[in-house]
């Protein structure tokens, strides 16, 4: 198992001086890479001391550990479904692909740090299946909702139907915000829709249309 996180300091000046090791963490970890990065490059662009960051952390692959999970947090968070979203699969679907891509692009840099980490590190291969997790388990939900309703193939494994799908948009936004292949973000959108529409069954009403009426 992972090493749990380090508890939240009592005192308002030590809140301050963790959260600053940790954003100072995250500037450090996507300029150098992990490997390249060094506990003194944190706690000098933290604007603190060596030492003073192994009172809060013990190692780096702890406070990366750590910044990963409040920034999982935020992508789990930002990419709920909004209030004013109608109720019907499809925008659901639409509107949770639009959000994943905004939170990924915004955090790709580190997201590659960790996937050339988890190939060849066990500890982080663990921490990338722990990230996968929440937003696996919310796909799987909502797919078995929809076969409940009988909206959705009954015959799917909802689980595996979940960490399948969600390994395509996963991929998708690595090529697209990593390495670097450019993509129209409305067509990207309206595809990646198109495709979980299909693959769980949901009937051709119901996926996404262009302007002209043909599916998009």
């Amino acid at each position: 198992m992972l090493t749990a996180p380090t508890s939240t300091p009592s005192t308002a000046r030590g809140r301050r001086t963790r959260s600053a090791l940790i954003h100072a963490a995250r500037e450090v970890f996507e300029e150098l890479g992990f490997r390249d990065a060094r506990i003194s490059d944190i706690a000098a662009r933290a604007g603190t001391s060596y030492g003073v960051f192994y009172h809060y952390f013990r190692t780096k692959e702890a406070i990366l550990g750590e910044l990963f999970t409040t920034i999982t947090g935020d992508m789990f968070t930002s990419s709920l479904p909004s209030h004013d979203v109608p109720p019907d699969p499809l925008s659901r679907i639409e509107d949770a692909n639009r959000k994943y891509l905004a939170v990924a692009k915004r955090n790709a840099r580190l997201i590659a740090v960790i996937e050339e980490l988890a190939i060849r590190d066990p500890y982080f291969r663990e921490l990338k299946l722990q990230i996968r997790e929440p937003f696996l388990r919310r796909n799987e939900i909502g797919i078995r909702h929809l076969q409940e309703r009988g909206m959705a193939d009954r015959d799917l494994d909802p689980a595996l139907a979940a960490s399948m799908l969600g390994g395509m948009i996963e991929h998708f936004s690595l090529l697209w915000f990593v390495h670097g292949v450019d993509y129209s973000e409305d067509v990207a959108v309206a595809t990646l829709t198109k495709l979980w529409a299909q693959a769980i069954g949901l009937g051709r009403d119901d996926v996404p249309q262009t302007g002209d009426g043909q599916p998009a």
